[in-house]
């Protein structure tokens, strides 16, 4: 089993959720991110959730877009993406998943980018724009060298498609709470609870929520019916405004939330 889903299952059994939190690699700089990423986990987030700066992130909100647009601006290169997770795995001993569009791996070369990842310690890739049905190059590569894929669900998902992205991620299934672009939002949208159960239904064990979640009482509501909650653009309005410390003191407010109860 994978050690992400491992984490998430030994949470569960002891009446808690997981806290994924998400930043972007080389935001505001490569090592205040890199310090970030550390300040997260020494505040309470289970999973890290790393992205990679990409130059049309059409799928991602405006702090996150504005965020991976400082990194381009400062000079990030792909081949940082790994050296931030060394770095970082150095540190602490959370899962680092990377979450890149597909066409930075594509350029790389899938089987070099798995094994790159792996040599660095990372855990696997969230791939928010690639669909199962057309990712025999990453699951043969995930599969070689056991890394985690994690592919996303939205709430348009047919049944049929929800089987399948269930029957070939691993780690955690990643729910998107909300039609539309990532951001921060006073309410996560009750689709959630219909698409987990959806997920659910399907056979999904570890199932995660995302897009729309900034508070720790968002937090709570997710674990309710869910088994991680997945926080992005508040964390990284928060580094962008105050730095690693910042970002540590939201991860702690957040992870109160992470009991059901």
């Amino acid at each position: 089993m994978s050690r992400v889903a491992s984490l998430i299952r030994e949470r569960k059994e002891a009446g808690s959720g997981v806290l994924v939190g998400y930043l972007p690699i080389g935001f505001p700089d490569f090592d205040e991110s890199v310090e970030a990423a550390v300040s997260l986990v020494e505040h309470g987030v289970d999973i890290l959730e790393l992205g990679l700066p990409y130059s049309d992130p059409v799928m991602d909100g405006p702090v996150i877009q504005a965020a991976t647009q400082r990194a381009l601006a400062e000079g990030f290169k792909l081949a940082h993406a790994f050296e931030a997770v060394r770095r970082i795995r150095a540190r602490v001993d959370a899962p680092l998943l990377v979450m890149t569009y597909w066409n930075p791996v594509l350029q790389y070369g899938v089987e070099r980018f798995a094994d790159d990842l792996l040599a660095a310690g990372g855990s696997g890739l969230i791939t928010p724009d690639l669909i199962p049905d057309e990712a025999d190059a990453w699951i043969a590569a995930s599969d070689r060298t056991g890394l985690d894929r994690v592919f996303l669900a939205a709430p348009s998902s047919s049944d049929e498609r929800l089987r399948r992205t269930v029957e070939l991620s691993r780690g955690f299934v990643y729910a998107v709470s909300t039609m539309g672009i990532t951001g921060a939002r006073a309410d996560v949208d009750a689709a959630a609870r219909t698409l987990v159960a959806r997920l659910r239904a399907a056979g999904a064990t570890e199932t995660c929520v995302g897009i729309g979640i900034s508070t720790a009482e968002q937090v709570r509501e997710v674990i309710g019916y869910a088994d991680g909650a997945i926080v992005g653009s508040a964390l990284v309005s928060a580094v962008g405004e105050g730095g690693a410390e910042a970002g540590g003191a939201l991860a702690a407010r957040l992870a109160r939330g992470k009991s059901a109860e």
